[in-house]
């Protein structure tokens, strides 16, 4: 029966995949994924982007933010990408495999900004979803500590942070924390965001 289920499940999420404009527009554009349109719209609105930054990506694979990222700041700036997953190479895009949970991937990091620190610190992480609210939000917003942990290590002062966080348990505990360490807080729902997703992104200004 459970097998059943999730096989439903399966069918509904690829029939939604490829009917989903996002997608299409992300092939036509040449992006590697629709979430690519995401951070467009949140640059469009909050100019996160400007030549010659740098720019840590976590959670980067397949490489839709790290792609929009390397395009909008040019040559001069630093893009470097870290995922669990591989990720094919983009141009100007330093990408680093594994967990930054472990010593050596966390060091690699800090190795890849050396003297650098970064302007803007951006995760579009999220666990692999099981269905069940009461496992996947821990673990979602446990992600979201851990990139907020690692912004407080590499941002500039007055750094951005920009990262995903699903809305139920902890949520509200998660924006207080941000409120305290950031000048100023935004929550953005892009139009290329599903709209029964629980997702909001929430935007730090000005690390304190």
């Amino acid at each position: 029966m459970a097998k059943s289920s999730r096989s439903k499940t399966s069918k509904a999420w690829l029939k939604e995949h490829f009917n989903d404009p996002w997608v299409a527009k992300a092939q036509e554009q040449g992006y590697r994924s629709r979430a690519s349109f995401k951070l467009l719209e949140m640059h469009e609105k909050d100019r996160l982007f400007r030549p010659g930054m740098t720019v840590l990506d976590l959670g980067a694979a397949p490489g839709g933010w790290s792609q929009v990222a390397g395009q909008l700041i040019g040559g001069k700036g630093t893009v470097i990408a870290s995922d669990i997953l591989a990720m094919d190479a983009l141009p100007d895009v330093t990408f680093i495999e594994g967990d930054f949970r472990e010593d050596a991937i966390y060091e690699q990091i800090l190795a890849a900004l050396g003297d650098q620190r970064a302007d803007l610190v951006m995760s579009d992480m999220a666990p692999n979803m099981s269905g069940n609210s009461a496992v996947d939000q821990p673990r979602a917003m446990y992600l979201a500590e851990l990139a907020l942990d690692m912004a407080e290590r590499v941002l500039e002062p007055d750094g951005l942070f920009l990262v995903k966080v699903f809305q139920g348990e902890g949520f509200e505990d998660y924006r207080k924390a941000l409120q305290s360490r950031f000048k100023r807080v935004v929550s953005r729902k892009p139009a290329a965001s599903r709209a029964r997703s629980t997702e909001v992104y929430q935007l730090g200004f000005g690390l304190k």
